[in-house]
Order: C-alpha cells, then sequence, then structure tokens
C-alpha cells in the first residue's frame, strides 16, 4: 500500500521541527594519532638531469636557517588522514548546513560557490605577492576595479584593501586619524575618541589600542545615540567620532549627519563602521553622511566566507583629504598598466605584509559583478524584510522583547531580550542557545557587557527564505514552551549535539590551564610532569 510520506512531516498544515542527532566522535588530534613511518605522500625522486641543473639547493640556504633536527609533523596514511578531518566536519556546523540566522552581529549568509571556483583557478590559486607586476595585471585590475565600486558605493575617493579583516581596517582608520591629527599639529591635543555602546567593540578597541581615551555614549529613551551627550562630550581634545550605523540593535540613527556635524565643529573626523552593511546598501552613503572614513568587512557584507582574521578582507576607505595617508601600497593606473604604488610619503605604512587577500577579493569582486547596482540594492532591502519579518514573529513568541525603540522597524538585525521569560522560569538566554544546539542552529547571546538583559542577537541577512526564518522561530518558540514545561531539561542542555556546556569557566581565565597549540601543550605538560 502506497502511503504520502508527506502528511508525516506536517501538523495542522506546519512543517514538524526538524529531526538532528549530531555525529560525536571521540577523536584524538592529529598529533595524538601519528604512527612513525606511515606515509599518506610519496613524493618521487629527483631525476638526476634535474639535480645536475638545480645543484646543491641546501649550499644556498645559510647555515643560520638550517633546521637542526627534522620538523615534527604527524605522520599518517591518506585513509587516517581522510577519516580524522571528515570525523571532525561531522562535529561542526556552518552556513552551508544549516539555517545560521543565530550568528548574529557577524552576517552569514550564502557565499556563491561559483565565485570558490574562480578563486581555485591556477591564475589565482597559485600567484604569489613577490611577483613582478607585469605577471599579475590581472587581479592588480579586479583590484583596482574593486575599488571603483567601493568608491561608488560608498562615497569614499580611495579604498586600501591590505587589511586582513575588519577589525584591522577599523584601526587602519584610526591610524589615519591619528596621522591627520599629527601633520596639523594637533595629536598631543586630540586624545579623545567618541562611540557609542552599541558600535561594534572593535571600535573601541581600536581607539585603545592606538592611545586614544574612549568615551562611550549610551542611547536615549528612543533607542538612538543620545544627541546631547555627544554634544557635551565634544571638545577641543576630540580626535573623532567612531561609530557603527545602523547599531547592533538594528537601530538606524536618523540624526546622524548632526552627529558628523557636531564632531566636525570642534575639528575631529568621522568614521562610520560598516561591517554590516547589509540593510543599507544602495540606499545610503557614507560620504554623503559627510563621513570621512569608512570600512567594509568582505568576508560579512560582501558574501565571502567568514574567515575573521584570516581569510578575511576589511575595505578601509577615505576622503581625497585623507587618500595621502592611507597604507602602502595603493593599486594605480597609469593609463597602460596597473601597479603597486609605494611612493606615498604621508602613508601611515603598513597594517599587514603584502596587499590584502587576493581570492577574497576577487569573491566579492564577482558578487558585485553578478548583481549590479540594482541587485545590491535588492540585497539591502530583502535583508530589511527579512528581518523585520523575524522581528514581528519573534515578538509572538511569550518572554521575548526588542528592547529600545519599541514598535518601529530595524535594519538587518535586532538584539532581542528573554529577560521576561528568565524572570518567569530561570531558562537563560545561554540555556536557549544550548539547546538550540539539539536542533542543529546556531545562537548567539551578544558582545560584553549585557547592556540589554538576556540577549539573543539575529540577524536573517537576504540570503534566507520565509520557510527557514519560519523554522528558526519554530524551534525558539518551542524551547520557550519547554522552558515552561520542563525547565531543568533546557538548562541540562545540550543533549545531542557535540557542543557540551562549560560548567566551570575559571580555567579560561587561566592561561597556565590551558594550551592553544600542540608544542605549547607538550612544554607545559612536561612543566607540570617536573
Amino acid at each position: 500500500m502506497t502511503q504520502d510520506i508527506m502528511k508525516f512531516r506536517y501538523t495542522d498544515g506546519k512543517p514538524n521541527l526538524r529531526r538532528f542527532h549530531q555525529a560525536r566522535w571521540d577523536e584524538p588530534i592529529i598529533f595524538e594519532l601519528s604512527q612513525q613511518g606511515q606515509r599518506g605522500v610519496l613524493l618521487p625522486e629527483a631525476e638526476s638531469e634535474i639535480k645536475e641543473i638545480v645543484g646543491d639547493i641546501l649550499s644556498t640556504i645559510p647555515e643560520t636557517m638550517r633546521r637542526k633536527q627534522l620538523p615534527a609533523l604527524p605522520e599518517m596514511s591518506q585513509a587516517q588522514v581522510l577519516r580524522h578531518y571528515l570525523r571532525l566536519s561531522q562535529e561542526n556546523l556552518g552556513a552551508d548546513l544549516n539555517v545560521d540566522i543565530g550568528q548574529g552581529t557577524c552576517t552569514m549568509k550564502y557565499n556563491p560557490k561559483v565565485n570558490e571556483q574562480l578563486a581555485r583557478l591556477p591564475g589565482i590559486a597559485e600567484i604569489h605577492p613577490l611577483q613582478d607586476e607585469d605577471t599579475v595585471q590581472g587581479i592588480l585590475e579586479i583590484m583596482y576595479q574593486f575599488e571603483q565600486m567601493l568608491k561608488e558605493i560608498s562615497g569614499m575617493a580611495r579604498f586600501s584593501f591590505q587589511s586582513q579583516a575588519g577589525s584591522q581596517a577599523i584601526y587602519t582608520c584610526t591610524a589615519i586619524m591619528r596621522a591627520y591629527h599629527q601633520v596639523n599639529g594637533e595629536a598631543d591635543q586630540r586624545d579623545e575618541v567618541i562611540t557609542t555602546i552599541f558600535s561594534h567593540p572593535s571600535n573601541a578597541a581600536c581607539a585603545k589600542v592606538a592611545g586614544y581615551k574612549v568615551i562611550t555614549l549610551y542611547p536615549d529613551e528612543d533607542g538612538y545615540p543620545d544627541f546631547n551627550a555627544l554634544k557635551e562630550a565634544v571638545s577641543e581634545r576630540t580626535a573623532g567620532l567612531m561609530i557603527t550605523n545602523p547599531e547592533d540593535t538594528g537601530i538606524y540613527n536618523p540624526n546622524i549627519t548632526k552627529f558628523v556635524k557636531v564632531v566636525h565643529d570642534v575639528g575631529g573626523l568621522c568614521f562610520y563602521d560598516q561591517a554590516n552593511a547589509n540593510g543599507i546598501l544602495g540606499i545610503t552613503r557614507a560620504r554623503d553622511a559627510g563621513f570621512d572614513m569608512c570600512h567594509f568587512n568582505l568576508h560579512k557584507t560582501f558574501a565571502t566566507p567568514h574567515g575573521c582574521g584570516g581569510p578575511g578582507g576589511g575595505a578601509a576607505g577615505v576622503s581625497e583629504e585623507l587618500a595621502k595617508f592611507l597604507p602602502v601600497p595603493v593599486v594605480g593606473w597609469d593609463g597602460k598598466k596597473y601597479f603597486l604604488d609605494h611612493n606615498r610619503p604621508d602613508s601611515i605604512g603598513k597594517i599587514r605584509s603584502f596587499y590584502g587577500v587576493a581570492p577574497v577579493i576577487l569573491k566579492a569582486y564577482a558578487w558585485v559583478m553578478s548583481l549590479g547596482a540594482d541587485g545590491l540594492r535588492e540585497v539591502a532591502e530583502i535583508a530589511v524584510l527579512n528581518n523585520n519579518y523575524l522581528l514581528k514573529k519573534m515578538l509572538e513568541i511569550p518572554g521575548v522583547s526588542a528592547p529600545y525603540a519599541e514598535g518601529k522597524p530595524r535594519k538587518e538585525q535586532v538584539r532581542y531580550s528573554w529577560q521576561a521569560l528568565y524572570e518567569e522560569t530561570g531558562v537563560s538566554s545561554e540555556d536557549i542557545g544550548l539547546r538550540a544546539a539539539d536542533f542543529g542552529l546556531h545562537y548567539w547571546t551578544s558582545h560584553h557587557p549585557f547592556v540589554v538583559p538576556e540577549p539573543n542577537t539575529l540577524e536573517p541577512t537576504e540570503s534566507y527564505t520565509k520557510a527557514e526564518i519560519d523554522e528558526y522561530v519554530a524551534v525558539l518558540r518551542q524551547i520557550a514552551d519547554e522552558a515552561r514545561t520542563n525547565p531543568e531539561f533546557v538548562k541540562t542542555a545540550p543533549h545531542n549535539s557535540t557542543v557540551h556546556r562549560i560548567v566551570n569557566h575559571d580555567p579560561l581565565d587561566k592561561p597556565e590551564q590551558w594550551a592553544v597549540t600542540w608544542r605549547a601543550y607538550r612544554r607545559k605538560l612536561k612543566q607540570h610532569e617536573a
């Protein structure tokens, strides 16, 4: 008898929650699996003719640079290596496997696989940053043309792609701010940077690393950064304003041009953090709002894999007045060929080696080229639509609120609060996140400090369908129901995921008790045994 299997997947016309049980392997680290003599690849011996031509390569290496002993690499067969990494992959979640709305301000979205194929072409995968410029005209042209695109998107005059990640791009702009005031003879006087509590923490962190005193603005009763507090904070000591807009609450500050003017009036510069530009592409431009500098995360907004410190990409843009301070080199075009311009006497120097992560820039370039100007605006419109649909569905769950600017639409994300549910059941936002792992979903709370109590930040981006958003909300609704009927079950989650609950956080704050490399682990183990 034939049965309609679809009816088992739905209840009252709505899809059932997806069953999930993650593989859990008691998998040793690769060094522990090493067995002396095992080989994955046998390298061929060089032919005698090649040896005669090349000669003794070792003799060309200075004695001080030669190893005294072979590197301690793991020895394994191909099959062992394959099983090891496939097992580890089964214990991970990611944007290609699950609904990653819960990654919050990380802007996790679909990265077109055709762009991955482009980046793996030999002409890209095998280029070297020390090659002669004549041999890399293709990638230099892409870098140059992509800069022209970002200039149009932002209104800025020049861009640098040297920064390997967003925070590094923010620091680049902070260093440019410092250089600008040094040239004007006011570097010692201007020692304060103003930011907001819901701007990305990298703004305050980069200002602090650059030696500035950080002044933080808090929101007013409408959820916007307090304008009166800004007017009281600015002075002849103000070096600049570093602000995210929309902030990590998803609230867009409609008075942003007034903020910029107040800072400019006292001689400061203004930096626009656009790491999460999903909701404003083709709609607003940093320069049009009066900003002197801005940055984009290519590994967020521009749909390249989110590699964090690498492979990532931070694009730092500046006005014409500040262009001379950009890191060296920048890509130029003399009418005949593309080149790396190192002749920039006012440059802040280098932020990192060479010039950016070429494959990441290529992927972002391809993404923009595939969409065009109208497509970029559509990205923003759908991201905002998705986010406000998610906001409506989330607020239908008892125990959830969206503090600040209540009743008003948000842009690309929202910082929710489970405080009401916590007061009723004792189940925290962290508990909910760990239970969400049982459904194969990621869930993020927020940046510290938790200004919003029991926070949860969601950002659906333009990549997710209505069905996927509904699925995510259904899981959170289920967990909220469990919190009321069986709170201990939620508090002891996860139950079928490789994620585990950390009961004792103390060792995380004691560097002597953990190690981030195998070598450091072995060294500390010997010290402990001694």
